[in-house]
């Protein structure tokens, strides 16, 4: 049985733009515990948890998303 998704609402925080994912392309890079699934939307990436898909999504613009693989690359959010 294929996993029940509904569709997103999504209220703009702060600076972030108010995109409609409802018809997002959610893509994993794994299936393991803590995965998490990224959308390209209107030249914004959208970041969710892939265990809770109903749940709100984190919006970069593309700096903000880069600065967020390097710092994720070098370790910076390592809960160890």
């Amino acid at each position: 049985m294929a996993p029940r998704t509904t569709p997103q609402q999504h209220v703009a925080r702060w600076d972030e733009p108010d995109l409609d994912l409802g018809n997002a392309r959610w893509s994993s890079g794994s299936q393991g515990i803590g995965d998490v699934q990224i959308a390209f939307v209107e030249g914004f990436i959208a970041m969710r948890n892939a265990g809770r898909p109903g749940s709100r999504p984190l919006v970069f613009n593309p700096a903000q998303w880069r600065a967020f693989v390097v710092n994720a690359r070098h370790g910076e959010f390592d809960a160890g």
